[in-house]
């Protein structure tokens, strides 16, 4: 067989099924690309591609009605995505990113029942044991579940003309060869099917099988970066009455020294979306009482309040994410053209620091800004732009993760020091409300972790003493 052959990196062929076949004359020069994963990596992604392509078809192994709802509000969880039962956070710098790609996200957010505050003023942020000062940060929270997220992400990708989706149908390898990919093999109903593509991309998330189709095409697998973190969190609704706990939208309570955390969101409905998390094995308890101790045990009583005060819907469910992995396409010697990976597959992180999403947005719209490009420069060009980004998150991430003894991994003497000056600014932040700005903008990912060593914010630092 020639190089210039296309292979089937799937289990099975597929049948040649007109017009999606590679060699269909309607296929060619038509400008079509397939995304692999209907979630919010992908729905972003399809709308970025919707403006370059003449076609997309977002792929999704979940059945959906064909207006791309599940139920008549479109908001059920998904089989799919078992992590959407729990709290997500939505950056500052990942709201304003979907703005610009879908103008009046956050205005419909609200609409739809979700709650919006800026931080540091209608939620309250508690770290390093003690509560963050209250501050003006120009930041706006979006708190919702999951669903609704992917719910109004959904219904307005779908609205676009040249978008098409695909559910109940699974990605099960790449056509093409190591140097070119030309098309996707799907399953639907045990039918397989071949669907030809100018570009592939997959959001497939954490469990992205990308590696295992490249290395089947001959193509190199990317080698993997990955830190054990052995998280575990369990979630609850609770019914929600105007005024409670003094009116915040949220409460987030960062890991402590124990590796204890939580978050609750006021959520649409009317409701309290508890997410309870603990590091390295010790996980909060799905026991209802066993969770109300866990809560307890917190750095502030707010969740705990919220736990024991108010009606709980529905019984605690688990969740566990053992490490965060991050796949080095952008230092693939040699990458194919027609493929790209983002979001999740490409990078996920630790949820404790709701990174994800945002990430995700700000790969779309790197993907975006590289898509005026030849074909050959583009895979080069997206993993050094979405690279950057990922970088920026994964340092603040991981070194987060470092301060914890018991995550195994070497810390050199930049960890070391970076730890112990973002243990300085936390102890700031509890009283300099300039300082918990500061902070909390890097946190949203809206100012570099170098905002922190000004001079002006690294003097109230360091000369910070704690009362």
């Amino acid at each position: 067989m020639s190089s210039d052959e296309t292979t089937v990196a799937g289990p099975t062929p597929a049948r040649p099924d007109s017009p999606s076949h590679p060699h269909a004359a309607d296929a060619t020069g038509e400008g079509h690309a397939i995304v692999l994963g209907a979630g919010i990596a992908g729905l972003l992604a399809t709308r970025v591609l919707a403006d370059r392509f003449a076609r997309v078809t977002l792929v999704e192994r979940d059945e959906f009605a064909e207006d791309g709802g599940q139920t008549p509000g479109g908001t059920a969880t998904r089989r799919g995505v078992p992590q959407a039962r729990h709290l997500h956070g939505l950056l500052d710098r990942g709201r304003t990113a979907i703005e610009q790609l879908y103008p009046g996200f956050t205005s419909e957010m609200a609409r739809r029942g979700a709650s919006t505050a800026e931080v540091l003023i209608g939620t309250r942020w508690y770290v390093a044991g003690l509560r963050v000062a209250t501050a003006e940060t120009g930041l706006t929270s979006v708190m919702a579940t999951r669903p609704l997220l992917e719910a109004v992400l959904r219904e307005r990708t779908l609205t676009l003309p040249n978008v098409r989706l695909r559910s109940h149908t699974t990605a099960h390898g790449l056509v093409g060869t190591a140097h070119r990919v030309r098309g996707v093999v799907t399953v639907t109903d045990s039918e397989n099917h071949t669907l030809a593509g100018d570009l592939v991309v997959d959001t497939t998330g954490r469990g992205s099988r990308a590696p295992e189709w490249l290395t089947r095409l001959g193509a190199r697998a990317p080698q993997e970066e990955r830190l054990e973190v052995d998280l575990g969190y369990t979630s609850r609704f609770y019914r929600r009455d105007p005024g409670e706990v003094g009116g915040p939208a949220s409460i987030i309570i960062s890991t402590g020294a124990n590796g204890h955390g939580g978050g609750a969101i006021r959520v649409e409905d009317d409701r309290w979306h508890v997410t309870l998390a603990g590091m390295l094995g010790d996980h909060p308890p799905t026991d209802p009482a066993e969770f109300a101790t866990f809560a307890a045990g917190l750095a502030g009583p707010d969740i705990h309040d919220i736990v024991t005060g108010c009606e709980p819907l529905g019984d605690p469910v688990p969740h566990r994410f053992r490490h965060s992995v991050r796949r080095r396409f952008d230092r693939q010697p040699v990458v194919p053209q027609g493929f790209l990976v983002l979001g999740d597959a490409l990078c996920s992180f630790n949820p404790l620091y709701a990174q994800g999403m945002t990430v995700a947005a700000q790969q779309a719209l790197a993907l975006r800004d590289c898509l005026h490009v030849p074909d050959r420069e583009l895979p080069v060009r997206f993993y050094a732009a979405a690279g950057a980004v990922v970088s920026a998150a994964w340092g603040l991430a991981s070194s987060a993760d470092l301060a914890h003894p018991g995550v195994v991994a070497p810390r050199n003497l930049r960890t070391r020091f970076t730890n112990a000056y973002v243990a300085r600014a936390q102890r700031a932040a509890h009283l300099d409300p300039e300082v918990a700005r500061t902070f909390l903008r890097v946190a949203n990912l809206v100012d570099p972790p170098a905002a922190l060593l000004s001079p002006r914010i690294a003097r109230r630092i360091l000369l910070h003493r704690n009362p």
